[in-house]
C-alpha cells in the first residue's frame, strides 16, 4: 500500500511539472517583425480597459501578446477568466473539503483533498468529466453568438458596456481575483503534495 501510495505521489509531481512545462510552450510567442507587433498590441491595449490595472498595468513579461491578433487576444482573455473562474471555485472547495464537509459517497472521502481525489469511485469521476464537458458545450454555443465579449456566458454586454465605469470596475475586480486565485491555488496545491499540509495546517508550524 505504501509502494502505491508513492508511486502515485510520484506520478502526480510528474503531471504536474510536464502540464506546466506544456503550458509554457503553447503560449511561445511567435517571431514577427516588430513594428508590426508592436502596432497590433498597442491597438489591442488602447481599445482594451478590462484587465490592464495599477500597478502592474499590461504586464506581460514573457512577451506571449507579442505579435498576436485581436482574435487571438481575446481568445486569451477567454482563457484567462475560465482559469480564474475554476482557481476560484477550486480555492473555496479545497477548504471546503479540508474543512472535513465531503456529504457525497456517506462522507467516507478523506478531508485530504489530493487524497479524497485518490479515493474518489469512478461514477465520481464520470459525473465530472460528463459536467465539465456539459459547460464546456455550452460555452462554445453561448461563444456563437453575434457580439460576443470574451468570457461573458451570461450576457451581461447585451444591457452594458465598458462606458460604465462602474461595470469596467466589476470585471477588473474578478479578472484580478482570478489572477490571484492561480497562483493560491498553485502554492495550496504543492504545500500538500510535496508536504503532506492542506486545510490551516498550513499555518501551523
Amino acid at each position: 500500500f505504501c509502494d502505491n501510495h508513492l508511486v502515485q505521489r510520484l506520478t502526480m509531481k510528474a503531471a504536474t511539472f510536464f502540464a506546466l512545462l506544456g503550458s509554457a510552450a503553447a503560449f511561445a510567442p511567435a517571431q514577427q517583425s516588430k513594428s508590426s507587433t508592436t502596432t497590433a498590441i498597442n491597438a489591442w491595449k488602447d481599445d482594451t480597459v478590462v484587465g490592464i490595472t495599477a500597478p502592474m498595468g499590461f504586464f506581460d513579461p514573457l512577451g506571449f501578446a507579442t505579435g498576436k491578433s485581436d482574435e487571438t487576444m481575446n481568445l486569451y482573455r477567454e482563457a484567462e477568466l475560465k482559469h480564474g473562474r475554476v482557481a476560484m471555485a477550486a480555492c473555496l472547495g479545497w477548504y471546503v473539503t479540508a474543512a472535513g464537509v465531503h456529504p457525497a459517497f456517506d462522507s467516507q472521502l478523506s478531508s485530504d483533498p489530493l487524497k479524497a481525489a485518490e479515493q474518489l469511485p469512478a461514477v465520481g469521476w464520470l459525473q465530472f468529466v460528463l459536467g465539465c464537458g456539459a459547460i464546456e458545450w455550452l460555452a462554445v454555443q453561448i461563444r456563437a453568438r453575434p457580439g460576443y465579449v470574451p468570457g461573458d456566458i451570461l450576457g451581461a454586454a447585451y444591457w452594458v458596456d465598458d462606458s460604465d465605469e462602474g461595470w469596467v470596475d466589476y470585471q477588473n475586480k474578478e479578472i484580478n481575483n482570478g489572477r490571484l486565485a492561480m497562483v493560491a491555488f498553485m502554492g495550496i496545491f504543492v504545500q500538500d503534495l510535496y508536504f503532506g499540509n492542506y486545510g490551516d495546517q498550513i499555518f501551523r508550524n
